[in-house]
């Protein structure tokens, strides 16, 4: 890192290029996983335009949490617990609607499942493959989650980056 300093490029482009080349390995993984997915049944309708919002939406969500997962990386002391301390992040998937409808679940796992991230994003993105428009609420909440996840996740980095 010290070698990045002496050079006469923006402290933040660091980082900003981790996020961006972690997005494109994001969305060439979303790419493999959807090709799996077709290749044994699921059949997506969604249109050109669905289409179009639903890369949009899996690329903004890959770039705020990779941001709030860097941020969480430069807080760690260690590589070991660099890498264990975004992996709470990866329950929250299965503590939303992805599996099952949250109006199904018990009222206190219902009440978290429906305030967390994942659940309008999963909600959006099923609307949207399925061929139809996501509903305002869920379309808005994912932006919302993103827009704030991101900006938390961009602040923290930078400031921790900068206290090196």
């Amino acid at each position: 890192m010290a070698r990045f300093r002496t050079m006469a490029i923006a402290r933040v482009s660091v980082l900003t290029g981790h996020v961006l080349g972690s997005v494109i390995q994001n969305l060439i993984g979303l790419t493999i996983v959807l090709g799996v997915a077709v290749a044994v049944g699921y059949r997506p309708t969604a249109g050109p335009g669905g289409w179009l919002a639903t890369i949009g939406i899996l690329a903004l969500v890959s770039f705020a949490f990779t941001w709030l997962g860097v941020a969480l990386g430069m807080v760690a002391k260690t590589p070991e617990e660099a890498s264990n301390t975004p992996l709470p992040l990866t329950l929250l998937p299965f503590l939303g609607s992805g599996f099952v409808p949250t109006d199904t679940m018990p009222a206190g796992l219902r009440q978290f499942a429906e305030y967390q991230p994942y659940t309008p994003i999963m909600d959006t993105l099923r609307a949207l493959l399925a061929g139809g428009s996501p509903s305002g609420g869920d379309l808005g909440m994912t932006l919302a989650w993103c827009t704030v996840i991101a900006l938390i996740g961009y602040g923290w980095a930078r400031r921790r980056y900068n206290a090196f």
